[in-house]
């Protein structure tokens, strides 16, 4: 079954039902945890791109508590995200995992591995920054300028916050976003709300303006994504934790920003089923 027909499962953790999806079940020893963007369900990944990497690998995906058809509030900071993802995976009976983190949810996810190093076997880092990084503490600003520029041009604010703002950059947007358009209402989540939203916000550039992190906590096998010009959350910190991390590989994609792992969604399934199944 494709991505764009997994309609929400539900769990009870801590009182509150909370809505996952799970895809390619017993494609391998350890499930595949993907964490999503800032104002993102379980909607906005790309549905080519776990389509792909259910082929082999068993992906799981979840919606924070206060985000989409989860219960609950949006926790107000990131190490406390961490934490509620850390009992949505063991609630789900797994205590060793990969974990994958897009843009807010690789914040999330380097939080988890501080809280909870020995849940993660191996960790990828798409489109993100590390705590005290550049620019983070900016994003709010980025966010409503390119929120602002859809408006006026009528589109989704993905297409700027993601891809480049030149006419390549919106042949890509067009091709993902089009590919996420094809979910029917039957299969899709709850919408996100503006004040779970306004919290995200108020988290990232609380963890943006705290003190830098050597990130020495890391010592699993990680992978950094990026694209060459990412906006949102810059390039340069890819960058910088690729040198912080000791265990680390680092892929930058060209003519790509944020949205990275979906503009080049076949080159990255094949390179992230190879990282996921070394052995050192």
């Amino acid at each position: 079954m494709s991505y764009v027909q997994t309609g929400n499962q539900y769990l009870t953790v801590f009182g509150n039902k909370i809505a996952y999806r799970e895809l390619g079940q017993g494609q391998s020893p350890l499930p595949l945890v993907m964490l999503t963007h800032l104002a993102a369900t379980m909607d906005q990944w790309d549905p080519r791109l776990l389509d792909l990497l259910a082929e082999q690998q068993h992906v799981i995906v979840f919606d924070l508590p206060g985000v989409g058809a989860s219960q609950g509030k949006v926790a107000g900071t990131i190490p406390k995200m961490a934490a509620q993802a850390i009992a949505i995976v063991k609630t789900l009976g797994y205590d060793r995992i990969n974990l994958l983190g897009l843009s807010m949810g690789g914040m999330i996810a380097q939080e988890m591995v501080r809280q909870e190093s020995a849940m993660v076997n191996r960790l990828v880092l798409a489109g993100t920054g590390h705590r005290g990084g550049l620019e983070i503490d900016r994003v709010t600003g980025k966010t409503f300028r390119y929120m602002a520029k859809a408006l006026l041009n009528r589109v989704d604010p993905k297409r700027y916050i993601f891809y480049n703002h030149d006419d390549q950059g919106r042949l890509e947007a067009e091709k993902v976003l089009g590919r996420m358009a094809q979910r029917a209402a039957a299969f899709a989540d709850e919408t996100m709300s503006v004040q779970g939203f306004l919290t995200q916000l108020r988290a990232i550039k609380r963890w943006g303006k705290a003190a830098e992190d050597d990130l020495s906590h890391i010592k699993q096998p990680t992978l950094i994504v990026n694209g060459d010009k990412d906006m949102q959350v810059p390039t340069q910190n890819s960058l910088i934790m690729h040198d912080k991390i000791a265990n680390s590989q680092l892929i930058i994609y060209p003519k790509a920003g944020h949205g990275s792992i979906f503009q080049y969604a076949e080159d990255f399934a094949k390179t992230l089923q190879v990282f996921l199944e070394m052995t050192t």
